[in-house]
């Protein structure tokens, strides 16, 4: 069974930094992409940054300068550190990742349960 674990929210003062980790377990094959959303209350789901295979990072341009999105191949785990944090930085973060599956070739969508990240002025 294929699980994506979330760590690393909490309650910060702006200026502050975290580091969100995502660890992906289960029977897979290859990883082809990582992401990481948030969603602030009554908002939608947006994406803040991606990582593909390859390493290439994209980030949304509120974040950009202040984020940085990597990963651990080696341990199937990827991170968001989070640096010079804002109020409206405030929101449950989510990851996702495109796995492929033992038995492949199709590629899945898998998300983590929500980590809530909340930044006090």
């Amino acid at each position: 069974q294929v699980q994506l674990v979330e760590s690393g929210g909490g309650l910060v003062q702006a200026g502050g930094s975290l580091r969100l980790s995502c660890a992906i377990s289960g029977n897979i094959v290859s990883i082809n992409n990582m992401r990481w959303y948030h969603q602030a209350p009554g908002k939608q789901r947006e994406l803040v940054a991606a990582i593909s295979s390859s390493g290439s990072a994209n980030y949304a341009d509120s974040v950009k300068g202040r984020f940085t999105i990597s990963r651990d191949k080696a341990q199937n785990t990827f991170y968001l550190q989070m640096n010079s944090l804002k109020p409206e930085d405030t929101a449950v973060y989510y990851c996702n990742a495109l796995l492929v599956l033992a038995g492949g070739p199709s590629q899945y969508s898998y998300w983590g349960q929500g980590t809530q990240v909340t930044v006090s002025s």
